[in-house]
């Protein structure tokens, strides 16, 4: 382990994305930081999570676009090159190096300790090396938790004794097997069963009920349907109850239907659980192995130096709303030590608001889901009166010109009280880039009225906008 100062301002466990952006915007707000990382500086989203799951379904994603147009159809005369692929995963992931991150946190200012820290009281960090040597650090002004989540493994009998993929070894697999099993129905198992069989593995996905089943309706069901349409054997309302494998053979999984499948490797998405345990929290009055509850400023209540970022939080387990957090922590670490009173920064620069009401996800499946705020479900249980407006989205002839025969659909939440978009959902191909527009409405709160002057370009897919006005003028007119 480099020299290691006995005292900095900020200690930040845990080098991921998260960590990285707390450490730069309190390195950028004056204070010096330590950041402890026993991994790859960069963490689950750089090499095992977004890059290299993104990676792997760019390839299939682009050469469905190209067959999915007339012209371009006729042009294409090959298949998915699934080792070209894997290559290019690897090349997003820096073949699991991170010697890149570390001259990043060089150049920011940022101190880097290799080993595994834990709190020891307050104020107080220790710090392993990989030779089982201890350091001990003190932080000045606060030390923020960024250790993340990893996969959970559900009890079901015998699935942790057959060598379970979970979403690592289902991102960096240098082959691709020739069958798969995927139990968990949610984004991660709907992303990477279409990953893996567009490169060329048979796949079964077994989901305890529905596919993406916080998301609106529709959604997983036009996924399941175009996952059914290439081949994946899509089982909902369906659980294991034993697993069992021998040796280096093959997998086998009983379902509560009394199924049995077969196959060469069982990758298990049913959730994640945090990584707290054995950092110390239990020294400081926390729970051993638990979430972490913060405020809106990341800090744990009852304590003036403990932050909590990320995964950790159970806020949004989503990389950019953590490095949204991190953001707001990094910047009210440093304003909190300079003295600075956070509730008067402008804007509520400070705070970390959007993880309540405004979370934009992308499931990059085919066809593609990008969601952001309430569903229309989620809108009735808060008791909100909503109105809600839905819009085919392959009748926008920016759609049509995309690809032929495109289908699509997407949905506004409309708060009937304050007469704005408080849920946005869009299914189709290509689609993510549609959310961030309604993310902004969504956010700032735009009304109804005033969302009329946006105009959109003619003809691109954003045009939907208009035409969910005009549907949700329609409908509100036939009403009265």
């Amino acid at each position: 382990m480099a020299s290691l100062d006995s005292t900095y301002d900020l200690i930040v466990l845990g080098g991921g994305a998260v960590g990285e952006n707390v450490a730069d915007r309190a390195v950028q707000g004056g204070l010096s930081v330590l950041l402890v990382e026993h991994e790859l500086v960069g963490g689950e989203c750089s090499y095992w999570a977004c890059m290299p799951s993104k990676a792997l379904l760019r390839s299939a994603a682009a050469l469905e676009a190209a067959r999915a147009l007339g012209g371009a159809r006729e042009a294409v005369t090959g298949e998915l090159d699934a080792a070209a692929v894997l290559a290019r995963r690897d090349s997003f992931t820096s073949h699991w190096d991170d010697a890149g991150q570390v001259r990043w946190l060089e150049g920011a200012g940022i101190a880097l300790a290799r080993g595994h820290g834990r709190l020891d009281g307050e104020r107080r960090v220790i710090i392993t090396d990989a030779a089982g040597v201890e350091h001990a650090v003190d932080a000045r002004h606060a030390v923020a938790v960024c250790t993340g989540s990893e996969a959970l493994i559900p009890p079901v009998p015998g699935l942790a004794e057959s060598r379970p993929w979970t979403a690592r070894e289902a991102t960096s697999a240098q082959e691709v097997p020739q069958r798969l099993a995927i139990i968990g129905g949610g984004v991660v198992g709907c992303e990477l069963a279409t990953a893996w069989s567009s490169l060329g593995s048979s796949v079964t996905l077994i989901s305890r009920g529905t596919l993406l089943g916080g998301a609106e309706p529709f959604a997983g069901e036009a996924v399941a349907q175009r996952l059914q349409s290439r081949g994946v054997r899509v089982l909902m309302h369906a659980s294991p109850v034993e697993v069992r494998r021998e040796g280096e053979g093959p997998v086998h999984l009983v379902l509560d239907s009394g199924d049995a499948i077969e196959a060469d490797e069982v990758l298990v998405a049913t959730g994640r659980t945090p990584r707290t345990t054995g950092i110390g929290l239990e020294t400081v009055g926390l729970e051993e192995g638990a979430w972490i509850d913060v405020d809106d400023t990341l800090r744990v209540p009852g304590s003036a130096w403990l932050y909590a970022v990320g995964d950790v939080t159970h806020r949004a387990l989503l990389t950019h709303q953590g490095k949204y957090q991190a953001r707001a922590a990094g910047d009210v670490i440093a304003a909190r030590a300079r003295g600075e009173r956070v509730d008067d920064a402008p804007w509520g620069a400070h705070v970390a608001t959007a993880d309540h009401a405004a979370v934009p996800q992308v499931t990059f499946t085919s066809p593609e889901v990008a969601s952001v705020g309430l569903t229309a479900a989620q809108a009735e249980q808060r008791g909100l009166r909503t109105r809600v407006v839905d819009y085919a989205l392959g009748w926008v002839a920016g759609a049509s010109l995309h690809a032929d025969g495109y289908e699509g659909t997407a949905r506004m939440v409309v708060d009937v009280e304050r007469d704005v978009i408080v849920g946005f959902t869009v299914v189709g191909d290509d689609v993510a880039e549609l959310l961030h527009a309604a993310t902004i409405a969504v956010v700032g709160e735009v009304p109804i009225s005033r969302l009329q002057h946006a105009v959109p370009s003619y003809p691109t897919m954003s045009e939907v906008w208009l035409r969910l006005l005009e549907t949700d003028r329609a409908q509100r007119s036939s009403a009265h």
